[in-house]
């Protein structure tokens, strides 16, 4: 099965063809909101809570319902903040929360948020037995609960197999989220159709900044103004894109979600950004460079 390295060519976004949109756009934000179904008959994915002793439980009550909480609280804080600025971020949505919580999808639904498929419930792919029927699994039951079946994929944890491409591919998606080698989408081979891969962040994501690196809860303001400086100078030259990844349990908390709020009046602000969900930046990339062109 192919590797990466095998699946695109080298190239690098100094050199390559320039990327424009119009009325002088020079970053667009692509932003990520994750939602998780963790059951409770399992090791939990992550911890904010340590065993005592180390001695790790299941049921982990803890933990479980520290990710509760971002769908009882936390969600509906990140969903307002979205709304009051007339942003839509992404969905990345666990198929099975639309079975167990229902009304938080559906309010995603009334904001016009896009569904990006992200399996169907939070496990590694490597831990399932059949990840291609789950694949498909999971499209069809986002398209049963939206009316459209999802044309992005987004990994748990962003893990893959040598297989997980194709497996995409055959499942009809148009790109997915699970790279984070580049500032700007790129096309990939897989088995049956070529894919777009949009560049997701791990950088600009709630959960490296505040769970695996517990820092100060402005930390993810801080790295997206600096980030932002950057990508907007570089981006004169060729539109580069700029995606961050949250979570309710993590920025929806309490005391990160003024800093988040911030995050999206400073990114608004800023001369030359626009904000697009997932198949507005494939579609964009894809009417500039259609397959295949140069990767």
């Amino acid at each position: 099965m192919p590797a990466p390295r095998e699946r695109l060519s080298f190239s690098t976004p100094y050199t390559r063809a320039p990327l424009t949109a119009p009325e002088g756009i020079r970053l667009i934000v692509w932003p990520v909101v994750n939602v998780e179904e963790w059951d409770i008959n399992r090791p939990m994915p992550r911890q904010v809570s340590p065993a005592p002793g180390g001695n790790k439980s299941v049921p982990d009550v803890p933990n479980w319902t520290w990710h509760e909480y971002g769908m009882r609280v936390g969600f509906w804080r990140l969903l307002e903040a979205f709304k009051s600025r007339d942003i839509r971020p992404t969905l990345s949505l666990n198929a099975k929360v639309c079975e167990t919580i229902p009304e938080v999808p559906q309010a995603a639904v009334d904001a016009k948020w896009e569904f990006m498929a992200h399996c169907y419930e939070q496990m590694s792919i490597h831990a399932i037995e059949d990840p291609a029927a789950m694949i498909c699994q999971s499209a069809d039951i986002l398209e049963k609960f939206t009316g459209t079946r999802p044309r992005g994929w987004l990994g748990p944890g962003r893990t893959q197999t040598f297989e997980t491409l194709d497996q995409v591919g055959d499942a009809g998606y148009d790109w997915f989220g699970d790279w984070i080698l580049d500032d700007q989408p790129l096309w990939v081979k897989s088995k049956t159709k070529p894919l777009v891969s949009l560049p997701y962040s791990v950088e600009l994501n709630d959960i490296t900044i505040m769970v695996s690196a517990p820092h100060r809860s402005d930390a993810m303001l801080e790295r997206a103004r600096d980030a932002c400086a950057r990508l907007l100078k570089e981006g004169e030259n060729s539109v580069r894109v700029m995606s961050f990844g949250v979570h309710p349990y993590v920025s929806g908390a309490a005391h990160r979600i003024r800093y988040f709020e911030e995050m999206l009046d400073y990114l608004k602000s800023q001369d030359g950004v626009v904000f697009m969900q997932g198949n507005e930046i494939c579609d964009w990339y894809v009417r500039q460079l259609p397959y295949p062109g140069k990767t």
